[in-house]
């Protein structure tokens, strides 16, 4: 109960900002609600399930959303230099989208509702014009920049893309769709 009354609350103030700044929020916000209503419900037990041939589970695919949106809200802030300061350590990236024996899905959507949270606040503060290089890496064009308006459709098509694998492994679970 307490959720959907701060999801409300949130999304006052998400409807308070408009124009773009305010389509980029409502829209982040709603794809993050399908990701999080994969879950509802589950067990932690359910939560680590493999209900298909993929390694994927609903909790560790929150858990990757909520580390990737995190690394990237540090980019917003600073660069690759300051998105490099979070990045994980060669265990927890090799755990990424595995929900570990010591983790629980009530502690993974708490740790995604914080880093939401912080987004939003970037979202709604940030000039969405500034750019930075991107980190060097073999998956990035080389000596590309992105605005923090690219990070932020970035990180809306990566809780998309996963929002659509959680419900595609929660169906195999118990049934349960996000929509239809």
């Amino acid at each position: 109960m307490g959720s959907l009354i701060q999801d409300r609350t949130q999304t006052a103030a998400t409807e308070a900002i408009g124009g773009e700044r305010g389509d980029l929020l409502q829209t982040l916000r709603q794809h993050r609600g399908f990701l999080r209503y994969a879950a509802k419900g589950l067990t932690d037990e359910q939560a680590r399930t493999r209900s298909t041939v993929s390694a994927l589970t609903v909790g560790g695919l929150i858990k990757h959303v909520s580390n990737c949106e995190a690394g990237w809200a540090l980019f917003m802030e600073g660069g690759a230099g300051l998105m490099a300061t979070g990045l994980p350590s060669e265990e927890e990236w090799a755990n990424d989208f595995t929900m570990t024996e010591g983790e629980t899905l009530e502690g993974l959507l708490a740790a995604y509702e914080a880093v939401a949270a912080k987004t939003d606040g970037l979202i709604a503060t940030l000039d969405l014009d500034v750019a930075y290089p991107l980190p060097e890496a073999p998956w990035f064009e080389q000596g590309a920049s992105w605005s923090v308006r690219r990070v932020v459709l970035h990180i809306l098509a990566e809780t998309t893309q996963h929002a659509g694998h959680a419900d595609i492994v929660r169906e195999a679970i118990d049934g349960q769709k996000t929509m239809g």
